[in-house]
């Protein structure tokens, strides 16, 4: 990003203090460059000059839902993209040493950051959800670590024609 200086705002070259070269101590140099450094890394465009962002968090749609201790259904939730960290710690964890089956259990809480009301995500809650939730939760990190998105194709049964949905849902009945 460039910025353009008033005439009023600009630095004299003369300036008691100023090196001769550039017009601007060491010190001002540093900062200027720290700024558009900031500057850069704060306005990060695309080629188009659009703003890049990166979706981090995915809202989703239990099939069944977790049913918390006072028998509520809980089925809206957000999954975050998972971290090298979140894939590697769960190794050191003793239950997955026992037995590897349980690194899915352990992995999943760790990126999922809410069921519902439930902030409170722990491999306790994950092995209370139906098998059909968690493979939902299984396919659904799948697709948002690995392929970066949440959509699916899928073919409709009666009349055999291939579309794609959102996993992620959020729409109603019949939209994708």
């Amino acid at each position: 990003m460039r910025r353009v200086l008033s005439p009023a705002a600009r630095p004299d070259d003369t300036a008691p203090g100023r090196s001769g070269g550039s017009g601007r101590s060491d010190d001002q140099e540093r900062g200027r460059d720290q700024d558009l450094d900031r500057d850069r890394d704060r306005e990060h465009r695309d080629g188009h000059g659009a703003r890049e962002t990166l979706r981090t968090e995915f809202p989703f749609e239990l099939p069944r839902g977790y049913v918390d201790g006072s028998g509520t259904v809980h089925r809206s939730g957000v999954m975050r993209l998972a971290t090298a960290r979140d894939e590697l710690i769960p190794l050191r964890d003793d239950r997955v040493r026992e037995n590897a089956a349980y690194l899915s259990v352990v992995l999943i809480a760790r990126v999922v950051s809410r069921i519902g009301t439930v902030e409170d995500i722990h491999p306790g809650v994950i092995e209370d959800l139906f098998a059909s939730d968690l493979a939902f939760l299984q396919d659904f990190y799948r697709r948002i670590n690995a392929e970066g998105h949440t959509r699916a194709a899928v073919t409709c049964p009666s009349c055999q024609e291939s579309f794609a949905v959102d996993l992620a849902g959020g729409g109603g009945p019949g939209e994708s």
